[in-house]
């Protein structure tokens, strides 16, 4: 019989547990587990809610895609989220803004979209649209004025991806998850930039390139001569601080050079201007002692 995937079934636990703002009371704002389907009823037939025990002949959750052919399993393949209401970040949030921003998501493309063939939602609680990645259909039925459909492509559920990074990244951007934004795309970057900053002993590209560093090779391996390395920079660079040092030290004030070139500017009569009236007598004489001796 189908059956509720548990990559589905995360993503409605997430929902829950952060859009169910009082579990404890069944409340009209709140997103109740009654809310959030997985498995159609036991009458539903064909499409994206039923597994291979329940699809129709031409059923069109099988027939349109590749992946939904190669992915048809007992597993459903779609996820049902009624309405809500919640604070956050001082704005209200809706099924509809939150219908509307996966939209813009798949829209955009985004990389954690793109096991999504279909959402059915409403953007304004009276009309009905369809954001279909195949572009075979734009409406559906009036059930969802009050509830949005997302449809997986099969293959996906069948592999057992991980689906909650988008509904993640939709409770981070409006304040009720605290995470970050990236798409699995920009984690697994960052993830591999992180690995080649700290590990650096020649497993990884980075890690060769700076083993051939510390040891002047060129990347055949073969030494190179006069390249720098590591260890050659270190010399240069113990001899530069020994230099800056030497040159601290060392007094460059030149007292008398200083004082001849003052002296060589002044005219007699400006030295004698200069000299205060109480030892301008004994500057006198020791001048005349000196002439004398």
């Amino acid at each position: 019989m189908t059956r509720a995937p548990t990559n589905l079934l995360a993503v409605r636990s997430l929902l829950l547990a952060h859009l169910n703002v009082d579990p404890d009371i069944d409340r009209p704002a709140d997103l109740e587990p009654a809310e959030v389907g997985i498995v159609g009823d036991p009458d539903h037939r064909g499409g994206y809610h039923c597994g291979s025990d329940r699809v129709v002949v031409n059923d069109y959750s099988v027939v349109e895609s590749s992946r939904d052919r190669n992915g048809l399993t007992l597993d459903a393949a779609a996820l049902d989220v009624g309405g809500f209401e919640v604070r956050s970040g001082g704005r209200t949030h809706t099924l509809s803004s939150f219908s509307l921003w996966c939209v813009g998501q798949c829209v955009a493309n985004a990389a954690d979209t793109r096991d999504l063939r279909e959402i059915i939602y409403s953007p304004d609680g009276t009309t009905v649209k369809r954001w279909d990645r195949l572009g075979k259909r734009t409406s559906g039925d009036s059930s969802h004025l009050w509830h949005t459909h997302f449809s997986f492509f099969r293959d996906a559920i069948k592999a057992g991806r991980d689906q909650r990074p988008l509904f993640r990244r939709y409770l981070s951007s409006i304040g009720l998850l605290e995470d970050d934004d990236m798409t699995p795309e920009e984690h697994n970057w960052l993830a591999t930039v992180h690995t080649n900053l700290t590990v650096l002993d020649g497993r990884n590209p980075i890690g060769q390139i700076y083993t051939r560093l510390a040891e002047g090779r060129d990347d055949t391996g073969a030494p190179v001569a006069g390249n720098y390395n590591l260890k050659t920079m270190a010399a240069q660079l113990i001899a530069i601080q020994a230099g800056l040092n030497t040159l601290a030290a060392r007094d460059f004030t030149d007292e008398p050079a200083i004082i001849a070139g003052v002296l060589a500017g002044l005219t007699p009569e400006k030295i004698a201007a200069a000299i205060p009236p109480t030892i301008a007598k004994q500057v006198a004489d020791e001048l005349a002692r000196r002439l004398v001796a």
